[in-house]
């Protein structure tokens, strides 16, 4: 039985204005499938009764029930006795288009592959575990070494830093849930940048938290009158900000806009929660990374996450918070709550892997130059009507289409074999219909394959444009 359900009004909320032209079922089922693809309806999640979403969406029951069977034969949706409808993600096959034969092509993850140093690293690793075996099982707080060379990293980027100011976490997803669950009581208000990074996003909604969001565009950054204004004027517990090549937009916050931010969060008591996890993605500029606390003159409270899943592999599930020394010991004390510490042998492969970091980003740079350069060259060849920004460094473009049609295209371009997040998945309440955002994170071969499969699914959703005014911020 799934262990998650939906309720019809929330799954309404959801929605949005989900009706277009098409049949009302196929409208529904479409807009279902959607929020499953984009993973705002996780796997496993029970849907409503078809009679509760009905009368919520008040439409006949005969059309709910098309949909839900329309959302089973497509693999998106299992129905058994005692669990009703619950929804799921069919598995990679072959489809038309581009990757034919050969599964999806996903870039619905805006992530690098392993860095080649990483296999050395690991038997490294391994040779040294035995060391460790008498000593340390569970590591709620991380190996001394470790955090050391993580302090001393902070140090040579021009912020002292002592090891027991940094905690070991299972990444940077894990180390922003156990601040937003240590931090934040149901009803506290949190400063949230809008696009964000939506698993953040999830983290501070289940922690109860009542969102404050702040816009960010492409072009401009933030506007940092209104951020400041939004910190004094609602008092919050805490503001999630990624002033570094922010995830999606890839804009980076001012220096003067730092000192500001800083200072308003001061005066009010706000937790600056800070991420920093694309910082050293530089791709232009050749500046040194300057840590966000080091710009800290008012003594506001900042809690700063790093990881290296964003530079070195996703698949090692290794991060760290900084933070005042008593800061770490509350953290540390609520761990053990959900999880019993960082496993050491990822630990060692990440101390083996400090002393290269400077070649590894070398690397990351040209990697991440290269695929920009071309996905630029690709859009204005293939789609000119975006808006492209040029993107100085991080892990993905955010793409204006000119139109309000980001879910539609996301579901056209599943059909041509790529998986690719729809704009709203990283706002609020469907917001960003009128953006996509482009990961410049895969090789050059898979990002032209990717780049042709949406010009084939924009020209199929050209071909009968929606109207602007029928897909709206309302919509998923």
């Amino acid at each position: 039985m799934a262990e998650v359900h939906i309720t019809a009004r929330a799954l309404s909320a959801l929605l949005g204005r989900w009706r277009t032209d098409d049949a009302a079922y196929r409208s529904l089922a479409d807009r279902i499938r959607l929020l499953i693809l984009d993973g705002r309806i996780p796997a496993d999640t029970r849907l409503p009764a078809e009679r509760d979403l009905a009368e919520r969406l008040d439409v006949s029951r005969t059309t709910v029930t098309a949909a839900y069977r329309e959302l089973r034969d497509s693999d998106f949706l299992e129905s058994t006795r005692g669990s009703g409808s619950v929804a799921q993600l069919p598995g990679a096959r072959p489809g038309p288009g581009p990757t034919a034969g050969s599964g999806y092509l996903d870039f619905s993850k805006a992530a690098l592959p392993a860095v080649d140093q990483i296999t050395g690293a690991a038997q490294r690793a391994a040779a040294r575990l035995t060391h460790y075996l008498d000593d340390f099982d569970y590591d709620t707080m991380g190996l001394p070494e470790l955090r050391a060379a993580i302090a001393d990293r902070y140090i040579d980027a021009g912020l002292p830093t002592s090891p027991d100011e940094i905690m070991v976490t299972l990444g940077a997803q894990h180390a922003i849930g156990l601040i937003a669950r240590t931090h934040l009581s149901r009803g506290d208000r949190a400063v949230i940048e809008h696009p964000t990074y939506p698993h953040a996003h999830d983290a501070l909604r289940i922690a109860g938290a009542r969102l404050v969001p702040v816009a960010v565009t492409a072009a401009d950054g933030w506007d940092t009158d209104e951020l400041e204004q939004a910190i004094d004027r609602s008092s919050p517990t805490i503001a999630y900000l990624m002033p570094d090549f922010h995830n999606p937009t890839g804009a980076t916050m001012t220096t003067d806009a730092r000192r500001r931010v800083c200072r308003a969060a001061a005066r009010q008591g706000t937790v600056l929660v800070i991420d920093e996890t694309t910082a050293e993605l530089d791709i232009d500029s050749g500046i040194p990374f300057l840590p966000f606390a080091a710009s800290d003159d008012a003594g506001a409270k900042i809690l700063t996450v790093g990881s290296f899943g964003k530079t070195v592999w996703g698949g090692i599930r290794l991060g760290w918070i900084r933070a005042e020394r008593g800061v770490i010991r509350k953290l540390v004390s609520a761990r053990t709550a959900s999880d019993l510490g960082t496993p050491i042998l990822e630990q060692l492969t990440a101390l083996e892997l400090l002393p290269e970091m400077p070649e590894i980003l070398l690397a990351r740079r040209h990697q991440l130059g290269a695929t920009r350069d071309r996905v630029e060259q690709l859009l204005a060849e293939r789609l000119p009507q975006w808006e492209v920004p040029h993107v100085s460094g991080g892990l993905a473009a955010w793409v204006g289409l000119g139109a309000p049609v980001s879910s539609q295209l996301a579901l056209a371009a599943r059909s041509q074999g790529l998986l690719i997040a729809a704009g709203p998945r990283f706002g609020i309440d469907g917001a960003f219909e009128r953006f996509l955002r482009i990961p410049i994170t895969y090789p050059v071969a898979d990002t032209e394959l990717a780049i042709d499969a949406l010009a084939s699914a924009w020209r199929s959703i050209m071909r009968a444009p929606v109207p602007d005014s029928a897909l709206l911020a309302g919509v998923v």
